[in-house]
Formats: C-alpha cells, sequence, structure tokens
C-alpha cells in the first residue's frame, strides 16, 4: 500500500535551494530536518517496456520509504544524532533492496546496467520552517513545513527581468487558444498519470485539471482518446497543474485525504480566476505537429532537493509580468492579482511520445529560439493561471510535504490528446501568424 506521504518518481526530500538557506533559516528562528535521498527516477535514462510496470512499482516502494522515515522524523519520533543515524541506516538498507530491483528488472528486459546501487545513501538536512497560520493544521496531522516568510517577495520591488528572442523573418506568429475553462467541474485528485501512473496519490499534493474529464493515474491513452473535455474547441488533451491554497488554517474538504491534510497540504483550495491555455510559434521558424499523447512536465516538483536545473517556476502579478520569479512568492499590491505561467518544451526528438526520466524527449529552445540537432520545434504551451488573493494574505503551492511548498517546486503537466485533424489546425493558424480558438 502506499504511504500517504509517497513521493512521485523516487525518493527525494528537502535540501537548501540556495547557498543562503542556512542564512535564511537563521534570520527567520525556525528550522526543521528533513531527509535527503538520490532521485532514483530522475537517473534512468532508458527503461525497457516490457520492465516498466515493474520499475515503476519499485519507485513508488522508495517513495514508501522516504515518506515514511520523514514521517518518524517530522512527527519528532527521532531525536538526537544517534537516533537520525539509526533511521538513516534503515532506508539505506531498504532502500539499497529496492533500487536493487529496479536493476534487475531493467537488466531481464534487455536494458542496460544504471549504476543505480550507489543512490541508496540519504541524509539529513534542515531548511527554513513554516511560519504562518497553517502550521496548527500541519501539526495536527503530524507533520511540519513550509513556507517561510522569506519565501515572498513584494513584486514592485523586482525589476524587470523578462527578455524574449527576437524573430527570424520566417518566425511563426501565429497562436491557437483552447478555452477549457478554470475546473468549474471541480476535477481533482492527487495522482500523476505521467511520473506515476497506476499509482493512486502519486503526486501526493492535489492537482487541478482542465481538458480531458477523466484523468487519473489509472487513465490510458484509449480512456484519454474517448473521454469528454472541458474544452470549447473538442480538444481533449490533459491540462493540470498543482492546487494554490490560502494558508489560512481552515479544512478544507481534503483535511484528512490522500494529497491534502495527509500530506500536510492543508488550507483553502483557490480557483483560479482565469486559467488560460494557448500554443505559440517559435522565433526560428515554423512549427510541425506534435504527436497525439505526446507527455510534456515542465518545471520540478521536487526542484528544492533536486536543484533547480529542471526548474521552470515563474510566479508574477497582473501589471508586472514583466518581472518573473522563480524561487519566491510574489506579494502583489492592491488590484493586482497573483499569475503563475507554464512555458513548455518546444522541441520535440522527432520519436518518443515520453522517456524514462519524462525529460529527455523534449527541450527548450536556446536564446535565438532554436532547437538543438536532432529535435525540431512544435507549438510552446503557454499555461497562464491568475488567482484573486488579498494583500498581504498567505498562500502556496502543494508541493510533496519533503519540499517545504517552496515556489520554486511549481509545475505543470500536460499529454496532447488533440485530434489529428485540430493539431493540423493549431499548426496552421500558428505558422500564418492567425489568432485561432
Amino acid at each position: 500500500m502506499v504511504s500517504a506521504l509517497v513521493l512521485g518518481g523516487g525518493g527525494v526530500a528537502i535540501v537548501a535551494g540556495n547557498a543562503n538557506a542556512g542564512q535564511d533559516a537563521s534570520r527567520t528562528g525556525q528550522v526543521t530536518a528533513t531527509i535527503d535521498c538520490p532521485d532514483v527516477g530522475d537517473k534512468l535514462t532508458a527503461v525497457p517496456d516490457g520492465a516498466r510496470a515493474e520499475v515503476d512499482e519499485n519507485l513508488a516502494r522508495l517513495d514508501v520509504q522516504v515518506a515514511d522515515a520523514y514521517r518518524q522524523l517530522a512527527g519528532g519520533q527521532v531525536k538526537g544524532k544517534t537516533q537520525q543515524d539509526a533511521l538513516l541506516g534503515r532506508l539505506r538498507d531498504q532502500r539499497g533492496t529496492t533500487i536493487s530491483k529496479v536493476s534487475e528488472a531493467i537488466g531481464r528486459s534487455g536494458g542496460r546496467d544504471e549504476g543505480l546501487g550507489a543512490l541508496s545513501r540519504c541524509s539529513m538536512k534542515e531548511a527554513s520552517a513554516q511560519d504562518d497560520a497553517a502550521a496548527d493544521g500541519a501539526r495536527s496531522v503530524g507533520l511540519k513545513g513550509g513556507p517561510a516568510k522569506n519565501d515572498f517577495v513584494d513584486i514592485t520591488t523586482v525589476r524587470p527581468n523578462v527578455k524574449a528572442p527576437a524573430n527570424s523573418a520566417a518566425a511563426s506568429k501565429g497562436s491557437f487558444t483552447s478555452e477549457c475553462g478554470r475546473n468549474e467541474n471541480g476535477h481533482f485528485n492527487p495522482d500523476n498519470v505521467i511520473v506515476a501512473p497506476g499509482v493512486s496519490n502519486g503526486a501526493h499534493h492535489m492537482h487541478d485539471y482542465v481538458g480531458n474529464k477523466t484523468t487519473s493515474a489509472f487513465s490510458t491513452n484509449d480512456s484519454l482518446a474517448a473521454s469528454g473535455t472541458t474544452c470549447a474547441n473538442g480538444d481533449q488533451s490533459t491540462y493540470y497543474w498543482p492546487v494554490l491554497r490560502l494558508r489560512d488554517g481552515r479544512a478544507e474538504r481534503d483535511a484528512k485525504a490522500p494529497g491534502g491534510g495527509q500530506d500536510a497540504n492543508v488550507g483553502t483550495i483557490l480557483r483560479p480566476k482565469v486559467a488560460s491555455i494557448s500554443f505559440k510559434g517559435s522565433p526560428a521558424g515554423p512549427v510541425k505537429a506534435m504527436p497525439r499523447f505526446l507527455r510534456i512536465i515542465t518545471g520540478d516538483a521536487k526542484a528544492f532537493s533536486n536543484g533547480t536545473a529542471n526548474a521552470n517556476a515563474s510566479w508574477s502579478c497582473t501589471g508586472f509580468e514583466d518581472r518573473q520569479l522563480k524561487d519566491k512568492y510574489p506579494v502583489c499590491p492592491k488590484g493586482s492579482d497573483v499569475v503563475r505561467t507554464f512555458t513548455f518544451q518546444s522541441c520535440w526528438d522527432g520519436r518518443n511520445t515520453d522517456s524514462a526520466n519524462h525529460r529527455t524527449h523534449v527541450a527548450f529552445p536556446d536564446a535565438s529560439g532554436r532547437c538543438k540537432k536532432g529535435f525540431t520545434a512544435i507549438p510552446q504551451l503557454v499555461e497562464r493561471i491568475t488567482y484573486g488573493v488579498a494583500p498581504g494574505a498567505r498562500f502556496a503551492v502543494d508541493s510533496f510535504p519533503e519540499q517545504l511548498h517552496k515556489p520554486v517546486t511549481d509545475h505543470g503537466d500536460f499529454i496532447n490528446v488533440m485530434s489529428d485533424a485540430l493539431m493540423a489546425r493549431a499548426v496552421g493558424c500558428v505558422n500564418s501568424g492567425r489568432s485561432c480558438r
């Protein structure tokens, strides 16, 4: 059975996101210990189809092991270095056995040794602790977590920092918009069918969904293709992201449920004011059609521990969107809304609809807007989500408990389920410079 604290895609934990984290913790006067383990799923480069189910099962088991250890630590059951060392020793042994099963499954299906054996060892880390009104909600389930005061910054103090590459003469300047609503039908779950297929609560934070009406951990390409959609143009694609909550200490409907209170995600879920789904062109030239069932993840739900190599969070405020924050939440002035922007990878390898670590089959273009060798430009998905938040109100994105609700962990997920005809229409609009819906 998957623990309520399972981390999708491999055991990870909290590490300070920058070299000043220790100083930040000392300034807030509050620190929390957590467990740092290498992310096994992120290290996979190739998993044969015959091994995929067994590998996914064991990655989920790694998550259980880390989660159970973190539960003991966060619940105050482990005190002092001796007990911490003993906890880490047990965790290392458990992980070693499970990682061996991952390697064996890959080997039996003809894959190569990924050298995963060295990833069993974990360590303790410290980071700034939670200090907002939702602390009581987190403690009520025996957990601690962020965000901390120093995770917020006044947007008016941030200098403009957005630069766009110049368009070439051959640039594709059109756009295609899917009007999919803002989850008025209440489609929520803590699953992640891309990273943890077949694992209930594989994300361990609650997701907002628009588009495809049936997406869950147990969705298949066939079930997605047979589903209805909230998109007005018939786009059956699935678009999802972690919910944003007011950290108001109030009990939401998931206060005692997986992905909610059981995973230290507490407070009132905010419904977006607007959730804009659009596809843009390339400044370097025309784009080609995405394949149906292409999967893309932008950002990294574990960026606070993994580092920022795959982080792609963009936080801002209406009226200030030339100032994008990667590792801070914005404090917006009166009359200005909080904005989350997800700009997805727009270069595709031309072969694969997914990859072992769910990343290497797609890429971002370079600074000039060009795709690297072997990759081709596809329409770039841009999601812009706005929320009405009172000035000074504390809020946070749902996260794995160990990630302390840090803004750098924000991320978006997408599965293209457009029909071939609709995708062809989108590409035609983008390449011809038209704005279509």
